[in-house]
């Protein structure tokens, strides 16, 4: 049996058993809401800079700056490893 398959097989396994309630063993990540606008500015880039940086249309990320839409799924968690450590982000994208 191979390394992936049993990796898989251990996941789902865990997922059937928290979709049945056991959840003692689960960990659940809530990524925080980000000010898009504010972190943008705080690394530096220009909106058109930062959009085609992390493969975001530069239309969506004016919806969140304006605020009338809001990040989700792993957008937002992209923006949050940003919020958290920027350097890291852009060291691992840009070497």
């Amino acid at each position: 049996m191979s390394e992936a398959y049993k990796s898989i097989s251990k996941g789902l396994k865990e997922a059937i058993k928290y979709s049945k309630g056991n959840t003692k063993e689960a960990r659940e990540f809530r990524p925080k809401h980000i000010d898009v606008k504010q972190l943008r500015e705080r690394i530096g880039m220009s909106q058109p800079k930062f959009a085609a940086s992390f493969g975001i249309s530069l239309g969506t990320l004016r919806h969140w700056e304006r605020g009338d839409r809001y990040p989700q799924g792993p957008a937002l968690v992209l923006l949050n490893l940003l919020f958290k450590d920027p350097n890291t982000v852009l060291d691992v994208l840009y070497k």
